[in-house]
């Protein structure tokens, strides 16, 4: 995570925590039907651009490439998701001025459908990078918030 520290109207500074976070396209934003363009995956756009109010640098990374990122990249835009930079670690990166290019991404985070576990849906995810927040404090939450057990007993046709 990268800290950077901001002054808030002469009265001081404070801590605030930006980071570059590197986002897969098929199967994270769109659902897989590469090389097509899938259907948005719910909320995926509107906590993409949440997060670049946030200020997070955001790295589209994706295995296209000609075409089908140009592609990809003005899907992204016509919804409002603007990148910081495409499969690369900044926008001005190139090849030939920096002889140790890499396609190996810098990031802080990944988002990825091909994680361990599995994808989140957006709105956790958002939570985790807003609030800090794991997983597990978001399903612990989840189960805290439903009804007891017993209220969720199967019921038979015979009780009344």
């Amino acid at each position: 995570m990268r800290l950077v520290s901001r002054s808030i109207n002469g009265t001081g500074s404070r801590n605030i925590t930006y980071m570059t976070i590197a986002i897969d396209f098929d199967g994270t934003i769109v659902t897989h039907e590469y090389p097509a363009i899938g259907q948005e995956i719910p909320f995926a756009t509107e906590t993409l651009r949440m997060l670049i109010a946030d200020q997070h640098r955001l790295i589209l990374w994706s295995v296209r490439e000609g075409k089908l990122l140009e592609d990809a990249v003005n899907w992204c835009r016509e919804r409002g998701v603007v990148f910081y930079a495409v499969n690369k670690d900044y926008p001005e990166e190139k090849v030939e001025y920096n002889n140790h290019f890499s396609r190996k991404i810098k990031a802080d985070l990944f988002i990825d459908d091909r994680n361990i576990g599995g994808l989140p849906d957006w709105g956790q995810i958002y939570q985790m990078i807003k609030y800090g927040k794991t997983q597990r404090q978001l399903i612990m939450e989840s189960l805290s918030s439903r009804p007891p057990m017993e209220v969720l007993k199967k019921k038979h046709w015979w009780q009344f």
